[in-house]
């Protein structure tokens, strides 16, 4: 039965690792296509700029009012970070070292116990799908010429 549980976990492990690496090349293929970069960053851009995103910033808000808690909207800041590396000369480590970077900051340092960190992961994860599901759908919604 340990063995079985073990296959399992290694075929979890397989399955995001060839997910993982079929997202690498299609954004690798992405970040070769400079005008594709250049429409994606000004859609971006226009998402930030316009009202599209009051509504899940008002999500992530309400739960922060605590003064005690100053990581408000760190997948905000993270996503704008990424955007704003992201060029057609860029490589993906470079987006990657990027993002690891802003997680290092804003969620695994500020852990303080492996409880803290779990619970921390979790809630930045949940709300960093529900941000790029949003971005993603607005995109997709009002600006197709971003989205592909």
């Amino acid at each position: 039965s340990s063995s079985l549980t073990e296959v399992k976990e290694f075929v979890k492990r397989l399955r995001r690792q060839t997910d993982l690496c079929n997202m690498a090349k299609t954004v690798r293929a992405l970040l070769n296509n400079n005008s594709t970069v250049t429409v994606l960053r000004s859609g971006l851009h226009a998402v930030f700029n316009e009202q599209s995103l009051d509504v899940t910033k008002n999500l992530f808000r309400d739960k922060f009012r605590n003064p005690k808690r100053r990581q408000k909207n760190i997948q905000f800041k993270c996503l704008k970070n990424l955007i704003s590396s992201l060029t057609s000369s860029t490589d993906i480590r470079d987006l990657l070292s990027g993002f690891s970077s802003d997680l290092q900051t804003f969620v695994i340092k500020p852990s303080r116990s492996k409880e803290a960190f779990k619970k921390q992961a979790s809630d930045f994860m949940l709300k960093w799908n529900l941000l790029l599901s949003t971005v993603g759908k607005i995109l997709t919604i009002n600006r197709t010429d971003s989205f592909g």
